[in-house]
């Protein structure tokens, strides 16, 4: 065993050190990749990007190397496109040859290839249409999935008025409201907010977040070639994976005991549908596998971005008071204290809408998206990116693009309102990133932050235990995601 493993790191050394060279070839022949820093043979460009701050070390490069640059994750070379022009140039302009998905290889092990998110070609657009569909006939932008929301809200009130002003750390509470509205459309149902197997997977939903953003994982992303024989951190995310994979697995197994095919109740029913329909066709993708994997990644997604975002945005306007108050007396002045909020609100409530636009772009919730690949071989700026090359579109630099934002990294609402303080829009606000590969679950998800927010803010105000000057708005972690810092907060009723 000792021989062996020696034998397949040193080979893996040699291949690492062949790939860079192949690549550096390809920038002076066939390929003309961005130039970026010399990177070291195996090592790649460690040295500047580190591990434990990869968007903060990639913002730095920028200020050297412009707004498009390549750099080596390891022996892999990535392009790295900074700032609103150059991403929409690409995911945008060019959105056909920038719509493959690049690599991940932290979660690669789980899903190989498999399910709409880490999906290419054929298979990913077929399963990118069918779950669009299928959410939309569950009410997505529609008046039922409102309904869900709503409900699930007023389960979220009745758990925080228990609370009775004390102080609570509020992401269990929002993690398991929120992850209930997903559930309801791809299992079917919601939750007991204490069912122990429900808390499980709104535990593993969290951790999985929070494993997927540290220095291990950026490192097993940029090494996995040798990092997958070491033991360490690292393999975690793998097994918190495949743990929510079982229990989707579980769930679709009850299903297709009971489904009716007249009557679907939920994703799962509607995919098995497809299955039975696609049964005598050998090229499908409507198979066990990528039913699994695309329930998991939207109950992922619909679980953990919309709850952290809340999450951040309580701490937000904690240290802004004042943001609260307005926000309090919109309410006031559009819904009252005891009418149901509903999404035809929005409109009336400009300095709400904005407040919450500016939480979503200032926590930066994904700063460095997810990784794109080039289809085919693709000139772009005046390069030649070869087929294949890992694209890294920086969302934060976009939200945070000074062109774009007066005040690009302080809270100023105003990003979002005209001189009269009507809502504004401004294209370079991209937390569910664009192009062919936008977030499936924009609609809902931007339903679910208006409708909680308002939910929680007619019935309560926020209290924070320390003094708003000594809030502390860093992330805990930045890695894959800005993990929100934990913290502790008084509801008091209104």
């Amino acid at each position: 065993m000792g021989l062996g493993w020696a034998v397949t790191m040193f080979l893996e050394l040699l291949l690492s050190c062949l790939l860079i060279f192949i690549a550096w070839k390809r920038m002076n022949k066939g390929g003309k990749l961005p130039p970026g820093p010399t990177p070291i043979p195996f090592l790649g460009n460690l040295l500047q990007v580190r591990t434990h701050a990869t968007f903060q070390s990639l913002m730095k490069l920028r200020e050297k190397y412009g707004p498009v640059f390549t750099v080596y994750m390891g022996p892999r070379p990535v392009v790295v496109l900074c700032g609103h022009e150059a991403v929409k140039e690409a995911l945008v302009d060019q959105a056909d040859d920038f719509s493959g998905r690049g690599q991940l290889a932290s979660v690669e092990r789980n899903f190989q290839g498999h399910g709409v998110a880490l999906s290419n070609g054929d298979r990913w657009r077929s399963l990118r249409r069918f779950s669009l569909t299928i959410l939309r006939d569950f009410g997505m932008g529609k008046r039922s999935i409102e309904e869900r929301i709503q409900e699930e809200a007023g389960y979220l009130l009745e758990e925080f008025r228990k609370t009775k002003g004390a102080p609570v750390d509020p992401t269990v509470f929002l993690s398991r409201s929120v992850s209930n509205v997903i559930s309801s459309v791809v299992f079917g149902s919601r939750f007991d907010y204490e069912d122990k197997q429900f808390l499980k997977l709104v535990q593993l939903v969290n951790e999985s977040f929070i494993e997927m953003s540290t220095p291990w994982t950026q490192l097993y992303d940029m090494y996995s070639g040798i990092m997958r024989y070491l033991p360490g951190r690292h393999h975690r995310i793998y097994y918190l994976i495949e743990e929510l994979k079982d229990f989707v697995a579980s769930k679709v197994k009850i299903n297709e005991a009971t489904f009716d095919h007249q009557n679907p109740r939920d994703f799962i029913d509607c995919f098995l549908i497809k299955m039975h329909q696609d049964k005598n066709n050998p090229h499908t993708e409507f198979n066990l596998k990528n039913l699994v994997l695309t329930t998991l990644n939207l109950f992922f997604a619909g679980t953990e971005t919309v709850s952290s975002t809340l999450r951040y945005g309580f701490l937000v306007l904690m240290k802004h008071p004042e943001v609260e108050a307005k926000i309090h007396e919109e309410i006031n002045q559009v819904i009252g204290p005891h009418r149901l909020p509903s999404v035809e609100d929005r409109v009336k409530m400009p300095y709400t809408d904005a407040v919450i636009h500016e939480i979503q772009r200032l926590i930066d919730i994904v700063p460095m998206g997810v990784p794109h690949n080039v289809i085919r071989d693709t000139q772009f700026g005046g390069y030649l990116l070869p087929k294949g090359t890992n694209i890294f579109a920086l969302l934060g630099s976009v939200l945070k693009d000074p062109k774009y934002f007066r005040y690009p990294d302080a809270f100023y609402p105003q990003h979002f309102l005209d001189e009269k303080g009507r809502f504004k829009k401004n294209e370079a606000f991209v937390p569910f990133s664009s192009g062919k590969r936008i977030c499936l679950g924009e609609a809902m998800a931007r339903m679910e932050l208006f409708l909680y927010f308002i939910f929680i803010l007619q019935n309560f105000s926020l209290r924070s235990l320390v003094p708003p000057a000594d809030i502390d708005i860093t992330p805990k972690l930045s890695g894959f995601g800005n993990i929100p810092p934990t913290y502790k907060l008084c509801l008091v009723a209104r």
